[in-house]
């Protein structure tokens, strides 16, 4: 009497119109995705770029932060950060990105979704209809392309520069040919190849095997559930990829769910539950089998380095100056025994606003001010701005050898120092 009343209530709960899917939250994902790469080269904080790769200073704009080429430690402090978080992603959640996130997958359902609502039959991969409706969607695809190309080159050319130089025809010849060689990949993408690049092509799916856990998340079909599926072969006319999930793991899977929704519809209609799932590890382990060493330790130091990232950003000087002597000009004896000491001097701003400063020098054991003629006052440096300046440094008769320190200074404090060993009549 108990199993007929199970029955009804399953019946009741998992009925076909009601049946909990997973594709619209897919969806959703992708598309909170797609405008975030989209929009976030125009976001700014305090003027500068929350993402971008600066050709033109050679630095990275990560959050309101410039990460210079000379600051070698932060760039590679922010590779080994962004490496490990990779890391830890593919380990945690294993191809979900490919299926729910990737720009690949993302396009390859838009354009399958475009060509659907033109009334095109989508057989062995590829559009077939009338003429001019498959016209339209080449054109629509195109125009996708271009704008897929105008948004990569957005992470190196601000917004206002691009757009500019696009509409006056004043655009750089290599970034025009980068623009139209994206474009013209995306374009052969998505007419021609789409799921045989995840399928195929893609690194990332053969490197993903390498890092699976036993507590990956992983789309399965458990073994316990085989014996409840009816062969409707519902799960492999839904799978993009063209796989059986029956068969167990297979490296072509994305994690995409399609054909979890697939077996959760036609199982409903029976009133009992989809066969297929998303599991850490082994079934019933839950997220708890995510807690062993490989991953804890991958989190911890994932973690560590983005704390070091951060201090190591808000600790850094505002400014550098380098000085050494001038190769240029060789020291000279005025008729007073006084020596004329020719320097260069490289000052950089740090900063994201325009900063005045000045240098100053002091013998470093008398601290003694020094006396500098040339390029060290009222010098006025724009964000990010990397100067060279030539001055003279006057030694007092019979000083031989002696150090003397260097500053650059502001109105409220030293923005940062260098030193250099003045010898007698030094070259």
């Amino acid at each position: 009497m108990k199993c007929p009343a199970r029955k009804v209530s399953m019946s009741q709960n998992l009925s076909a119109s009601h049946v909990r899917l997973l594709g619209p939250w897919r969806r959703r994902w992708q598309g909170i995705v797609t405008l975030t790469i989209l929009f976030l080269p125009f976001g700014q904080i305090n003027q500068v770029g929350l993402l971008r790769l600066n050709f033109s200073n050679l630095s990275i704009e990560f959050f309101g932060a410039v990460l210079r080429i000379e600051e070698l430690y932060l760039l590679l402090i922010f590779s080994l950060t962004l490496i490990l978080f990779f890391l830890l992603g593919t380990l945690v959640s294993g191809r979900v990105w490919c299926g729910w996130m990737c720009p690949q997958t993302t396009l390859g359902d838009l354009y399958e979704w475009l060509g659907r609502r033109l009334g095109l039959s989508l057989t062995n991969n590829r559009f077939t209809g009338k003429a001019w409706r498959r016209l339209l969607l080449h054109l629509i695809t195109l125009a996708l392309a271009l704008l897929v190309g105008s948004n990569l080159l957005l992470y190196f050319l601000a917004p206002q520069t691009f757009f500019a130089q696009l509409f006056t025809g004043q655009l750089h010849p290599v970034a025009l040919g980068t623009l139209l060689l994206i474009a013209a990949a995306v374009y052969f993408d998505l007419t021609w190849l789409r799921r045989a690049i995840c399928r195929d092509f893609c690194p990332y799916g053969r490197f993903q095997t390498v890092l699976i856990e036993r507590g990956t998340l992983s789309l399965s079909l458990p073994t316990a559930e085989k014996p409840r599926c009816i062969q409707c072969n519902s799960c492999v006319r839904a799978c993009p990829m063209g796989i059986d999930i029956r068969q167990g793991d297979q490296i072509e899977c994305i994690n995409c769910g399609r054909c979890l929704d697939a077996c959760r519809q036609v199982m409903a209609k029976r009133g009992e539950p989809g066969l297929i799932g998303y599991h850490f590890g082994s079934v019933g382990q839950s997220w708890r089998a995510l807690l062993n060493f490989r991953t804890l330790l991958l989190a911890g130091l994932a973690i560590g380095l983005s704390l070091l990232l951060f201090v190591a950003i808000h600790t850094k000087s505002p400014a550098t100056l380098k000085v050494s002597l001038s190769h240029q000009a060789a020291s000279r004896q005025l008729a007073n025994g006084d020596q004329l000491n020719f320097f260069n001097a490289w000052v950089n701003n740090r900063t994201t606003k325009e900063i005045s400063c000045w240098i100053e020098a002091k013998d470093a054991q008398s601290r003694q001010n020094v006396q500098l003629k040339g390029q060290t006052h009222d010098i006025s440096l724009k964000p990010g701005e990397n100067r060279k300046l030539d001055f003279i440094l006057i030694s007092p008769a019979n000083a031989g050898s002696w150090q003397v320190e260097f500053y650059l200074k502001n109105s409220t404090e030293i923005l940062a120092q260098s030193q250099a060993l003045i010898t007698p009549n030094s070259d």
